[in-house]
């Protein structure tokens, strides 16, 4: 491989990394720190803060459309288009967060015993979270990280299957089930921030319909039987045992 493609691939490791976490970090930390305040009315604070968010889900549901990923392998290559998919995603949440105004209007503020649970319960999403990702191992890979490592060996990118267990088996999407349980237990709330639990809510529900689309649409009826066994986002049923262990999932 020569030196500019070996820089380029370097270069999307490090843009995809940096953008990719950094703007997650941010976002954690949004209920605590506003970048720029100016302090607007609620009147323009929430429809600012409702564009915002959906400027974010149309880049980030549209983009990982198996559509919108056809046309993008056009244009740039197939080892860049996990690692592209996550920079254009740092770079819009990035700025949602800076851009996100906070609202002076407070709704309630949990205190003792169920500021306690609230606390627990979000620690807990945190945990749950991290075990998730741990779970699917090497076919976790939100950064595309993996194609561009393959590229940079010579070798074909073969992505890893996924086994159900942990809390696969509990729901279907414990990520999105993880992020739902922290948007509801923020102990300080504020207009703006039950705005943004309301909306994100909404943006994971629909995302994960729009993704099991895909996924059905890419394995079948492997993925149907998953479907069929385990909850979408809500472990109504408790941990379930699968037939077949071997289900491809995101």
């Amino acid at each position: 491989m020569n030196s500019p493609a070996r820089l380029a691939d370097f270069a999307m490791l490090a843009l995809s990394v940096v953008l990719g976490v950094g703007s997650v970090v941010m976002f954690a930390r949004l209920p605590a720190v506003h970048y720029l305040p100016m302090r607007w009315p609620d009147a323009l604070v929430l429809p600012w803060d409702a564009l915002l968010s959906l400027a974010f889900f149309a880049q980030h549901s549209g983009m990982v459309r198996r559509s919108a990923r056809a046309r993008l392998a056009a244009v740039i290559p197939t080892h860049y288009q996990g690692a592209a998919y996550a920079i254009a995603s740092g770079i819009v949440l990035a700025l949602v967060v800076v851009l996100w105004q906070p609202s002076g209007t407070q709704l309630f503020v949990l205190t003792g015993v169920p500021r306690r649970i609230a606390q627990a319960l979000s620690a807990l999403a945190v945990a749950t979270f991290v075990l998730s990702a741990l779970t699917l191992r090497r076919s976790f890979d939100p950064l595309g990280l993996g194609p561009i490592r393959a590229h940079l060996r010579g070798q074909p990118y073969r992505p890893a299957g996924f086994v159900a267990r942990g809390p696969y088996l509990w729901v279907r999407h414990p990520l999105y089930s993880c992020i739902l349980v922290m948007l509801w237990t923020n102990r300080d709330v504020t207009a703006d921030l039950l705005l943004l639990s309301v909306l994100w809510t909404g943006w994971i529900w629909v995302g994960a319909v729009l993704e099991e689309r895909d996924l059905v649409a890419e394995f079948g009826d492997a993925y149907r039987a998953y479907q069929r066994q385990v909850p979408m986002l809500v472990p109504w049923r408790g941990p379930v045992t699968l037939a077949g262990q071997e289900v491809v999932a995101g």
